[in-house]
């Protein structure tokens, strides 16, 4: 017969163990007696790993929300090597730690995929939503992501930040073509001895259109993998 401290002893190092790994605890217990332990853990995709690592090369700091035991959260933000990381979060109050990290003078893109993480979607800066996730978290979201795969973040960035180029692009070339063309074509530069003929600043009006649609377009053919 196993020694009943021995044996408690056992379990109690066997419950840190897998607590230290990630894993949620269960007991098997048969009335008053504990039969054994059981350690369960949701399987971390590579993907998950390497979205972590790209955007940490992009810059970005990553943050876990969830409401298992410091242990796990621990075990998983130590695999994925999460900058931070929030335990223990009741369903309610997740949209909170949202608000400290803005609070903070963080700008916070969350992503999430249930009912409980609407709140938080809506407070963030940028709501990220899972198309596969719930209707009420879709609604609650900024952007809707179509598949279920967290290297979609990853692209996200990328492509957020190529728009943001391309308009400041366009944004010059329109710009440039009202501050020059068109008071050229109303003669104001008649003193320096430029004219621009009113058909041709008409001319020119519609070629700034072309490019500045053009240039736009070029967002179809974007690479959105990172440069690395």
């Amino acid at each position: 017969m196993v020694d009943k401290n021995l044996w408690e002893q056992k379990l109690a190092g066997e419950e840190k163990r897998l607590a230290d790994q990630g894993k949620t605890v269960t007991f098997l217990a048969e009335k008053n007696k504990v039969l054994g332990i059981i350690g369960f853990q949701d399987e971390v995709k590579p993907e998950s790993i390497k979205t972590v690592l790209d955007l940490h090369k992009l810059g970005k700091k990553v943050g876990m929300l969830t409401g298992d035991s410091v242990q796990v959260a621990k075990g998983v933000a130590d695999k994925l090597k999460i900058d931070t990381y929030f335990a223990g979060v009741l369903p309610q109050d997740k949209f909170k730690h949202i608000k400290k990290l803005q609070e903070a003078g963080s700008r916070v893109m969350m992503v999430g995929d249930g009912v409980n993480d609407a709140p938080a979607l809506t407070q963030a800066d940028i709501g990220v939503a899972i198309g596969a996730g719930t209707d009420v978290a879709v609604e609650a979201g900024d952007v809707v992501l179509t598949r279920d795969n967290p290297q979609d973040v990853v692209k996200l960035v990328l492509l957020s930040r190529k728009v943001n180029r391309k308009m400041k692009e366009n944004l010059f070339w329109a710009t440039g073509y009202n501050v020059v063309a068109i008071p050229a074509a109303a003669g104001v530069f008649a003193s320096f001895n430029f004219f621009l003929r009113p058909e041709v600043g008409a001319l020119l009006m519609s070629l700034s259109t072309v490019i500045v649609v053009v240039n736009a377009l070029g967002l179809k053919k974007a690479d959105l993998l990172p440069a690395y």
